[in-house]
């Protein structure tokens, strides 16, 4: 055995992990818990103004749109969320145990809900749903430097989430004759 020892390693970054995932009860609360776990987060990852506050209201409306969704399919799962941040793009995805798939609606005046999936829209660089066997997760996409609203910035993967009634015409439109 040697009697030279090895020095020891040095971290060469300090940086934290580029993403964080977390699970919360699909309560009234949730949306508030979420909101106070990703401004942890941006501030370890050293995140602020435009960008952090777009991520909050973005974070809150997907949130609030998966407790609601969880309510109405009688779930008691909760709700799970991930923020990854990479390469100036910061990621927020929220997962929830129903098979609902969100609907933008054109609220009126006068309605006090049905905005959240315009304000997404209009905020996000991008967003979409991706379904998995158990539930969906609905992702939204922030690019660091890129002013709200935006949208020449391009994600890698857009997936177009359809009304109902839209997605069943073009169903019908698509399938063959005669069958």
């Amino acid at each position: 055995m040697s009697t030279r020892a090895r020095p020891a390693a040095t971290r060469l970054t300090t940086d934290p992990l580029p993403a964080a995932a977390h699970s919360f009860p699909g309560d009234r609360r949730c949306p508030g818990q979420v909101r106070r776990a990703l401004r942890q987060q941006l501030r370890a990852w050293g995140i602020s103004g435009e960008l952090a506050d777009s991520a909050e209201l973005l974070l809150s409306e997907l949130v609030t749109n998966a407790v609601r969704a969880q309510a109405s399919a009688d779930a008691e799962v909760g709700v799970g969320v991930r923020f990854a941040w990479s390469g100036g793009r910061l990621r927020l995805e929220v997962w929830d145990a129903s098979d609902e798939l969100p609907v933008r609606k054109d609220a009126e005046e006068d309605e006090e809900c049905g905005r959240g999936l315009v304000l997404v829209d209009a905020l996000a660089s991008c967003w979409g749903v991706d379904r998995d066997g158990t539930g969906k997760t609905v992702w939204a996409e922030l690019l660091a430097g890129v002013a709200v609203g935006d949208a020449s910035a391009s994600c890698r993967t857009q997936v177009q989430v359809q009304a109902p009634a839209q997605a069943q015409a073009q169903a019908q439109a698509a399938a063959p004759q005669g069958a």
